[in-house]
């Protein structure tokens, strides 16, 4: 258990050091987790909506801050230029994001073909059927890309690799409220880029696996 709890750590670390030197980067961070939460609490009672407020929301808003304004260039405080820290990303790098948001956003387009998807649902009579529908069609492409790439995982390192990322992914939401409930001040400041994104509070900086 030790071990497991140290890689998550590491893992954690890697993926805030590496990937979240943007302020405007982190207070979306903020909003996606919060959305998440939100989306975890409704998913006992409405699956469908909770995967929408997902999807629309949390998910959006994460990887804009990615996408859009964390910096690309060379890192010099980690030594590390952008294509070698996408190299080596555990989970999603862009690119593997850019296919998993395209299936998301042309997954839609699968109920207008065809309506009971395949015999999934009964056919939809009404908008809110058909969004309802959409819902839960994004519940099962969130669970597959996580499913995915923590069994890919499993044969690309080894299956403890694969448990803490599918573990750090879950539990992410409430990290980030931990990690970046500050960061819309700085931001306010004029701060753009948060100084300390390479200080580990013990001091410690890690050179092992990394995290998308």
């Amino acid at each position: 258990m030790h071990g497991f709890l140290e890689a998550l750590r590491i893992q954690r670390w890697d993926d805030h050091r590496y990937y979240h030197h943007s302020r405007i980067n982190q207070t979306l961070h903020l909003i996606s987790a919060l959305s998440f939460l939100t989306a975890y609490a409704v998913m006992f009672t409405n699956p469908a909506l909770a995967a929408l407020l997902a999807w629309l929301v949390s998910m959006t808003s994460r990887q804009a801050g990615h996408f859009f304004f964390e910096p690309k260039g060379y890192d010099e405080v980690n030594q590390a230029t952008h294509e070698h820290k996408e190299d080596i990303k555990v989970g999603y790098n862009i690119r593997r994001k850019i296919v998993l948001m395209a299936i998301w956003a042309a997954s839609p387009a699968l109920l207008w073909w065809d309506p009971t998807l395949f015999g999934i649902f009964d056919a939809h009579l009404d908008h809110d059927e058909f969004i309802n529908h959409v819902g839960l069609m994004w519940l099962w492409v969130g669970f597959g890309g996580l499913i995915f790439r923590t069994v890919h995982l499993f044969f690309l390192r080894d299956v403890q690799t694969g448990l803490v990322w599918f573990t750090k992914i879950i539990t992410d939401p409430f990290h980030d409220v931990m990690l970046y409930w500050k960061a819309p001040l700085f931001l306010m400041k004029g701060e753009l880029i948060d100084p300390n994104h390479a200080r580990h509070g013990d001091g410690e900086t890690s050179l092992a696996t990394r995290d998308a």
